[in-house]
């Protein structure tokens, strides 16, 4: 069954909860609107509450010059007169008396004023008044002779111009394009921010944030000093923390063989002979320890180099298997799966080595109480190869995998003398994968984990 695609209105709506730059606008666009509703609501009552003192009586004088033209001398309206009018204004003119009936627009409706001149009582007085009586006394005149003159705003003529709705609409447009553009170059530097934040996450300090959005003169290009600043701190703490374990285990070397030799000259008798070997057990593990110490800092420094070399993958896990059957008596039940006829492929033999020895051996002590023994399978696939280790042991706690290949970590399961190590084998694994190019995962198989690592070849 295919995943329920969101819809367009989530999809919309999570953008603008993840996006600074469109909440931005969105709120200059809210405030624009507001300011504009804000202004012309109180121009309208200023200009409905103070118009009676001021424009009222120069709109009745008008009226008046426009009754005086429409009748002439004679005193009554002619219709010549008022086409005149309306020819060179945009009014309306209607003619209604004992000798003219005639209006200039006899299509439009009605002002409301207009159709309310009944009078229906005080009730309707106190409600109409404002707008029915009032507007008669500005926009009405009654001649000698009984004509009465209505006068009006000719609407079709601003229905004429139906383009201005369609110019305005692509003015805010436009003004909307620009204020976004300027929002975003305004915020630019926060992805070159976030992009070396991440650099920083991954562990990568060779390339700090642009100089650019450090010297702006505001609040991101603080934050973006601020950030390199932080990145240099950390990035010198790492370089302290790997020179002091280098220090540590070159100066380690000379002490530990010097006991590895007094440990193999002691007398091989029987009351001495098992202390000897545990001693020697323990030396091996502490020269193994040193050793993938030192091969950690190579293949996490820049100066990292493989030794590629075509290599028979399937060859190689069973001499890793055979290796560990010293240390692990069940490793000659691990099962290598292979295509048949596999091609040598191109990695360095003695990185791949260290990166199956770890797997299996990580999978034998994780898996040592299970009834199935680990599986190791091989695959490649156009310019990579893929290398799995199952185990069928416990697994690992859903919240502890993302964890499982940092430095020095080890799963609250695995914290015993006899389930694990220090935490170095699946850190290595990974280093050795990302050399390659390449990358390693982890997940849980219920029962057991999977380890899966992908090269480049």
């Amino acid at each position: 069954m295919s995943r329920r695609q969101p819809s367009a209105w989530r999809r919309a709506k999570h953008r603008v909860a993840h996006s600074i730059k469109l909440r931005m606008v969105l709120v200059f666009l809210l405030l624009a609107t507001a300011m504009t509703f804000i202004f012309v609501t109180g121009a309208q009552k200023a200009f409905s509450v103070g118009w009676r003192d001021a424009a009222r009586p120069l709109l009745m004088d008008y009226v008046d010059q426009l009754t005086r033209e429409c009748t002439g001398a004679s005193g009554t309206p002619s219709i010549e007169r008022a086409q005149a009018i309306i020819g060179r204004l945009p009014l309306t003119v209607t003619i209604q008396g004992p000798t003219v009936n005639w209006a200039s627009h006899p299509n439009q409706t009605p002002p409301d004023w207009l159709q309310d001149k009944v009078d229906h009582g005080a009730a309707s007085r106190g409600r109409q008044g404002d707008r029915g009586v009032d507007w008669q006394q500005v926009l009405q005149r009654t001649t000698a002779d009984g004509h009465v003159l209505t006068f009006g705003i000719n609407g079709e003529a601003f229905e004429r111009k139906p383009r201005m709705i369609g110019y305005a609409l692509v003015s805010l447009l436009v003004l909307t394009l620009l204020a976004w553009l300027y929002v975003r170059r305004l915020l630019k530097p926060l992805d070159a921010i976030g992009e070396g934040a991440q650099r920083f996450g991954r562990g990568d300090f060779s390339q700090p944030i642009p100089e650019r959005c450090i010297h702006g003169p505001d609040e991101l290009g603080e934050l973006a000093l601020t950030i390199n600043t932080m990145g240099q701190d950390i990035h010198q703490m790492l370089e302290a923390k790997r020179a002091l374990l280098l220090a540590i285990s070159h100066e380690l070397r000379s002490p530990l063989t010097r006991a590895r030799l007094n440990a193999e000259l002691l007398p091989e008798s029987d009351d001495v002979d098992p202390q000897r070997k545990a001693l020697l057990r323990d030396l091996q593990e502490m020269a193994t320890l040193i050793s993938d110490l030192l091969e950690s800092e190579r293949l996490s420094g820049d100066h990292a180099a493989l030794q590629r070399a075509p290599t028979d993958l399937p060859a190689l896990a069973a001499q890793v298997i055979e290796d560990l059957k010293a240390r692990h008596p069940g490793a000659a039940r691990v099962a290598v799966s292979a295509p048949a006829g596999m091609p040598p492929v191109s990695v360095d033999p003695s990185r791949v080595r260290l990166l199956l020895r770890n797997l299996i051996d990580n999978a034998l002590r994780h898996g040592a109480d299970a009834t199935e023994s680990p599986t190791v399978t091989l695959s490649a696939d156009g310019g990579t190869v893929t290398l799995e280790v199952r185990d069928h042991g416990p697994g690992v706690p859903e919240e502890q995998l993302a964890h499982l290949a940092q430095a020095f970590y080890r799963p609250d399961s695995a914290r015993t003398r006899a389930a694990g190590g220090v935490g170095l084998g699946l850190y290595l694994c990974r280093l050795v994968a990302q050399a390659h190019g390449g990358v390693l995962s982890a997940r849980n198989a219920g029962p057991g984990l999977v380890v899966t690592v992908t090269l480049r070849i």
